[in-house]
């Protein structure tokens, strides 16, 4: 199955009602995980690398290579996407590498800044057929912090959309970002206001504090893509670690780092299961 765009995979998931995976790439391990897990589950996925993933690298190119690589050779339909750039530099990196998406995070800025530089990015990316996600309405806790006041106006984002041409818009509906627990409590109606306002797909970021239960309401009431990252480490490292106890003297990285591969797939796996099923969607208040 070649590299497809990301708007190949979440255009028919939001016309269908069903979430997408998207799911974030720091290593190799992580992307074969990834695909491995998607493959099981018969989905499309989505792999995202991050502008820290980025700085962890050195660059984007080698690790995007790599996602690259690991995406043109998967079995089913895989989107490359960078996640969460915050210089646009990044972001015609991204769109040279032949990356399918970006997303363009300004939401720092005051809003009038954040149409203007987004909507810039727009236009370089669309001329080279690259689909964008913005964010409006921050989304807490790059540090861990739950903010739930957070919260993204529903006519705000319809306007937003309007004036930038992006293709997806990230929403603030009470996740926050590196959780360690799934306890986030989300607004199920807003999103569902928020689908009936904005007319592109909309995205949830901070999805590894979410419960599975939770997840399903989410994408029943309106969420297509679905990005998780901190659930997935923690699922990484305690294979890891626990390959580590078993055996004090193991020092193959290829044996280790195979146990953490393997806890991820199977984790995506049943994520993907959830994301997918069919549910009937829940209209506006």
């Amino acid at each position: 199955m070649p590299l497809v765009g990301t708007g190949e995979i979440v255009a028919p998931a939001a016309q269908a009602g069903h979430g997408v995976g998207a799911f974030n790439v720091i290593q190799l391990e992580h992307a074969e995980a990834i695909v491995a897990g998607a493959e099981a589950a018969g989905a499309p996925v989505i792999l995202q690398i991050s502008e820290n993933a980025v700085r962890y690298h050195g660059g984007l190119a080698p690790v995007g290579g790599a996602a690259l690589a690991v995406a043109r050779a998967a079995a089913v339909p895989v989107a490359v996407h960078l996640d969460h750039a915050t210089e646009r530099a990044l972001a015609e990196d991204a769109v040279r590498l032949g990356f399918g998406s970006v997303m363009f995070d300004a939401s720092v800025l005051p809003y009038e800044e954040n149409v203007r530089a987004t909507a810039e990015v727009v236009r370089h990316c669309h001329a080279a057929g690259v689909w964008v996600e913005a964010e409006l309405g921050e989304v807490g806790g790059k540090d861990g912090v739950h903010a739930p006041g957070a919260r993204t106006d529903p006519a705000e984002g319809a306007e937003f959309t309007g004036r930038t041409g992006v293709d997806a818009l990230a929403v603030a509906v009470g996740t926050s970002h590196a959780m360690l627990t799934r306890t986030a409590s989300l607004d199920l109606e807003l999103i569902a206001a928020l689908r009936a306002a904005v007319r592109v797909p909309l995205v949830l970021h901070g999805s590894s504090g979410v419960s599975d239960d939770t997840l399903a309401e989410a994408v029943a009431h309106g969420m297509t893509k679905i990005n998780i990252a901190t659930h997935l480490n923690k699922a990484f490292t305690e294979a890891v670690r626990d390959r580590l106890t078993a055996d004090a003297g193991l020092v193959d990285t290829r044996v280790y780092l195979g146990a953490g591969r393997e806890a991820v797939a199977q984790e995506v796996a049943r994520l993907l299961a959830i994301l997918t099923a069919p549910r009937p969607a829940v209209a506006a208040p």
